[in-house]
């Protein structure tokens, strides 16, 4: 069964940093790709990064470049996302997902194309 649970997410002053977790289990990271995706309040979702099934093919929004950061660990079937300098806007519930990876070299950042999402963790940037 394809689970994925997300942990990491907290409070934190604006330019602070966090680094989120998405354990998957039911698959290994070689066969699904991940991608992390955030909505706020009366915000529609939006796509901040995705890691290819390979882990050779990572994509951000432009407006979230050289922010965050996608990485992943075989071993422990974990997929993090690394967020720094972090923005009032940067404010949402975030949640991973994944899709089939019969492409080892592609990822999206949009969510239709994602068939298990996990529960969310609440990220929230204040002063």
């Amino acid at each position: 069964q394809v689970q994925l649970v997300e942990s990491g997410g907290g409070s934190v002053q604006p330019g602070g940093s966090l680094r989120l977790s998405c354990a998957a289990s039911g698959f290994t990271l070689d066969d699904r790709l991940i991608g992390w995706f955030r909505q706020a309040p009366g915000k529609e979702r939006e796509g901040v990064s995705c890691i290819s099934s390979s882990g050779h093919v990572t994509h951000y929004p432009a407006s979230l470049k050289g922010r965050f950061t996608i990485s992943r660990d075989m071993i422990k079937n974990t997929v993090y996302l690394q967020m720094n300098n972090l923005k009032h806007d940067d404010t949402a519930v975030y949640y991973c997902a994944t899709a089939d990876g019969l492409d080892h070299n592609a990822c999206y950042l949009r969510g239709v194309m994602y068939d298990y999402w996990g529960q969310g963790t609440q990220v929230t940037v204040s002063s």
